[in-house]
C-alpha cells in the first residue's frame, strides 16, 4: 500500500500567504494547473484556498478578485494527513468529508498537498498491479505439468 509520501514525491508545493490577492492566486493556480494552494503565514499553515472557495466566496457574490485577499475567503477547517498514512485511508477520509484536496504534514510541517485525482490514480495503479498478478497466477502452468510433445 503506497504512502502519501510516495505520491507527493519531490514535487514542488506552491503556497500563498493571506495577503495574496485572489486574482494573483487564481493566476498562479492556472499557471501551475492546480486546484488548490495551502495558505501560510510566517511559515505556519493557516488555511487552504481552492477553486470552490473562489467560485462560492468571490465569483458568486460579485467580489473583486483584485481587491479580495485569499485570507478573506480561504477555508480554515483543514483536513490533513501525515506523510506516512496510506493513500487509501486518505482517500476514504476525503470522500467522507466531501473535499478534493488534502494537506499533507510531516512532523507538523507542510510537506505537500494531494488531490482526489492523485489518490484515485494511485488506487488505479495498485488495482492494475493486483489484476496483473492475479492473471499471472490463474494462467500459471507449473513446469512438471506441461504437456509433453513426442515427435
Amino acid at each position: 500500500m503506497k504512502s502519501i509520501k510516495v505520491i507527493i514525491g519531490g514535487r514542488e508545493t506552491v503556497t500563498v500567504n493571506r495577503e495574496t490577492s485572489v486574482a494573483l492566486a487564481a493566476r498562479l493556480m492556472s499557471e501551475k494547473q492546480i486546484g488548490a494552494v495551502p495558505v501560510v503565514d510566517e511559515g505556519r499553515l493557516v488555511g487552504i484556498f481552492t477553486e470552490r472557495d473562489m467560485m462560492a466566496r468571490v465569483v458568486a457574490v460579485h467580489r473583486d478578485p483584485a481587491k479580495t485577499t485569499v485570507g478573506e475567503v480561504m477555508s480554515t477547517g483543514l483536513l490533513v494527513a501525515n506523510v506516512h498514512e496510506s493513500y487509501d485511508a486518505c482517500l476514504s477520509r476525503m470522500q467522507q468529508a466531501g473535499v478534493r484536496h488534502l494537506i499533507v504534514l510531516d512532523s507538523g510541517r507542510l510537506a505537500g498537498i494531494v488531490s482526489l485525482r492523485d489518490l484515485m490514480a494511485a488506487d488505479l495503479d495498485e488495482k492494475d498491479e493486483a489484476i496483473t498478478l492475479l492473471n499471472a497466477y490463474v494462467h500459471y502452468i507449473p513446469a512438471d505439468l506441461t504437456p509433453k510433445v513426442r515427435a
